[in-house]
C-alpha cells in the first residue's frame, strides 16, 4: 500500500516538456531571409558609393591627363618660340636654345608632378571620405611621418627648393658663365638638385643647389672687357691714346669682332702711376660671356700697334750706381788681431811659461 502511494506521488511529479530540435532546412532558410533583407535594405548605399568613388576616379584621371597634355603642349610652344628666333638678330640678344628648353622642361616636370599629386591625393582623400574612413588619425599619422622624413631629408629638400626657384627665376642656365661662390665655371646642366659646371681647367663641379648662397652670372645681358696696358713713365700718353683709340675702331670694325663688340673700345685713362711706369685702362662693353676674347685679342693688337709707333711698355730699366767701379782692395784683408804683436798682454798670455830653478833635496 505504501508502495503504490510512492508511484503516485512520483508520477504526479511535473515533467519539462521537450524542446522540438530544430531543422537545418528553416534555420537555412532564416540565414538567407536575413541576408536577403540586410543587402535589401543596403544595396542601394552601396550602389550610390560605388558610383561615387567610380565617377572621382574617372574625374582625377581626366583631369590629370587634361593638365598634364596642356602642360607638354604649352613647353613645346615654348621651345618652338625659341628655335624660331634662334638664328635671328633678336635670337642673339635672348638666351641660347638649349638653355631656354633645359628651362622649360624643368618646370614643365616640376608643374605635371605637382598636377598629379594634388590631383590624385585629393580623389584619395575623397574616396575615403566616402567609405565613411575616419580620416582625422591618418592625416595625423601622416603629419608626423612628413615631419620626420622632412627632418630625416631636409638637405635634400633645400636642394630641390633651390632648384625650383633658381629655375622659375632663370637665375642661370646652360652655357651661362657663373660664379658660385664653392665654384667657378660654365653651366653644362641644371637640375633641381645639382647644377654642372664645366671649370677653366676642364673639371666638371657637382655644385648642390642647396649649398649655392650667392650667385655671379657673368652672362646674362652684357659683359665688359678691361685690359690694362702699361707704359713707361716718359711716354707720350696723348699718342698711346689716339694709337689705343685707333686700334678700337679697327677691331670694332673687322669680323667676327664687330658683333661681340657693343660699344666702341674706350680709354678710361690712368690707372695707376709708378716711378718707372704708368698703367692705362682700356674698357669695352661685349655681348654676354664674350670679354675674355675680346680682351685677349686687344691685348694682342695693343701690342701689334704700340711697337709699330715706337712707345715701349713696361717699367723703365733701373740704373746701377755701382757699374764699373774698381774692387775695394781690402774686402779680402781679414781683421786685425791682437795676437800679431808679440808684446801685447794677449800674445805674452799664451807664450809657455819657462822653467824654474831645480830645488835640491
Amino acid at each position: 500500500m505504501f508502495r503504490s502511494a510512492a508511484l503516485v506521488a512520483a508520477d504526479s511529479t511535473p515533467r519539462p516538456i521537450p524542446t522540438p530540435r530544430p531543422n537545418s532546412i528553416d534555420e537555412a532558410q532564416r540565414t538567407a531571409n536575413n541576408a536577403a533583407g540586410w543587402v535589401e535594405q543596403n544595396w542601394s548605399v552601396w550602389l550610390t558609393n560605388s558610383l561615387r568613388i567610380i565617377l572621382i576616379v574617372v574625374i582625377a584621371v581626366v583631369m590629370r591627363s587634361l593638365i598634364r597634355r596642356a602642360i607638354t603642349k604649352l613647353i613645346a610652344r615654348m621651345n618652338r618660340t625659341v628655335e624660331a628666333v634662334d638664328h635671328t638678330a633678336l635670337g642673339g640678344l635672348l638666351v641660347n636654345a638649349e638653355r631656354r628648353r633645359q628651362r622649360s622642361e624643368a618646370i614643365g616636370s616640376v608643374l605635371r608632378s605637382v598636377a598629379s599629386f594634388v590631383i590624385m591625393g585629393t580623389a584619395a582623400l575623397t574616396v575615403l571620405s566616402v567609405l565613411k574612413i575616419n580620416l582625422a588619425p591618418l592625416l595625423a599619422s601622416a603629419g608626423v611621418a612628413g615631419v620626420a622624413i622632412g627632418f630625416g631629408a631636409r638637405n635634400l629638400v633645400t636642394d630641390f627648393l633651390s632648384g625650383v626657384f633658381m629655375i622659375l627665376e632663370d637665375q642661370y642656365g646652360v652655357g651661362d658663365e657663373i660664379d658660385a661662390g664653392v665654384a667657378k665655371g660654365t653651366v653644362v646642366e641644371v637640375g633641381l638638385r645639382v647644377t654642372k659646371l664645366r671649370g677653366a681647367n676642364g673639371a666638371i663641379w657637382y655644385v648642390r643647389n642647396g649649398e649655392v648662397k650667392r650667385i655671379g652670372n657673368l652672362s646674362q645681358g652684357w659683359s665688359q672687357a678691361e685690359v690694362d696696358v702699361t707704359l713707361r713713365y716718359d711716354e707720350d700718353l696723348e699718342r698711346a691714346r689716339e694709337v689705343i683709340a685707333a686700334v678700337g675702331e679697327e677691331m670694332a670694325k673687322s669680323a667676327p669682332w664687330d658683333e661681340k663688340l657693343w660699344e666702341p673700345v674706350e680709354v678710361m685713362g690712368l690707372d695707376s702711376l709708378a716711378l718707372d711706369s704708368v698703367v692705362v685702362r682700356i674698357q669695352a662693353k661685349t655681348a654676354p660671356g664674350e670679354a675674355a676674347g675680346v680682351e685677349r685679342e686687344l691685348r694682342w693688337r695693343i701690342k701689334g700697334a704700340l711697337d709699330a709707333a715706337g712707345i715701349r711698355l713696361g717699367a723703365a730699366p733701373s740704373a746701377t750706381a755701382d757699374q764699373g767701379a774698381a774692387p775695394d782692395p781690402t774686402a779680402a784683408m781679414a781683421a786685425p788681431s791682437a795676437l800679431g804683436n808679440p808684446s801685447s798682454p794677449q800674445s805674452l798670455a799664451t807664450a809657455p811659461i819657462p822653467p824654474g830653478p831645480t830645488l835640491g833635496k
